[in-house]
């Protein structure tokens, strides 16, 4: 897997021409290494969203340019011809709702994607209950998305972020609904995670519950970033 991690250089989002023109994103610049979990932080409306949203390859920048693990993926134009395959293949999507699928058991949400991506299915499976099991719920392997705890869908949830092997992962408020004991025990999954299979991951959040867990923040605020040291609270 690549050591380059996340790199984001002069990235802006502009909406509207002329007058009328909106920046959602100012001149952006970001670096989160392999291994790492870094926080993303700002009000409403203050541009997380649109970044997670260019970075995941959902929509265009307008400038700038994005790299995840090895590939320049954006260069003031789209350098990957088919962005589906990259959202499949090198992203992992974390959110704040697990949205697993209903009729699926765990192992098959979990292996669904590697499968999708013409990953044999005994292979899928196999790679499925390995994340299943460091992740702690192997054991609900064979159960239906309604018999699961909120903790236990979020830790699926994450699994199958996992499955293709991404050198990147992006959460978006993946704490938000869980009380504090299982929002520390996401984050002390996704920082083991990380480092496990050296991937580098933006977390987007409002939880004060997990900001001191962070050993870097970005806050952004009117559509640029700011870096500072965070506490690094042991886990």
């Amino acid at each position: 897997m690549s050591e380059l991690g996340i790199r984001i250089e002069g990235l802006s989002k502009r909406y509207g021409e002329g007058d009328s023109a909106v920046y959602a994103l100012k001149d952006v610049n970001m670096n989160v290494a392999p291994g790492e979990v870094v926080g993303l932080i700002g009000p409403s409306g203050s541009g997380k969203s649109t970044l997670l949203k260019c970075l995941g390859a959902v929509i265009e920048p307008t400038a700038g340019r994005m790299t995840l693990g090895r590939d320049v993926i954006f260069d003031g134009t789209w350098k990957i011809p088919d962005l589906r395959a990259l959202r499949r293949d090198s992203i992992g999507f974390i959110f704040q709702a697990p949205y697993l699928i209903p009729f699926l058991d765990v192992t098959d949400n979990v292996a669904l994607l590697p499968m999708l991506a013409g990953q044999a299915n005994a292979k899928a499976r196999a790679r499925a209950l390995e994340l299943l099991g460091a992740l702690d719920v192997a054991h609900r392997a064979k159960a239906q998305p309604s018999q699961l705890s909120g903790g236990e869908q979020q830790r699926v949830a994450i699994a199958r972020a996992l499955a293709n092997q991404p050198p990147v992962i992006l959460a978006d408020e993946p704490t938000a609904p869980l009380d504090s004991e299982r929002a520390l025990g996401v984050m002390r999954i996704l920082n083991q995670m990380a480092q496990q299979f050296r991937t580098a991951i933006i977390v987007v959040t409002h939880d004060e519950k997990i900001i001191p867990t962070f050993k870097r923040i970005y806050h952004i605020r009117d559509g640029r970033t700011f870096e500072e040291a965070g506490q690094g609270l042991a886990l």
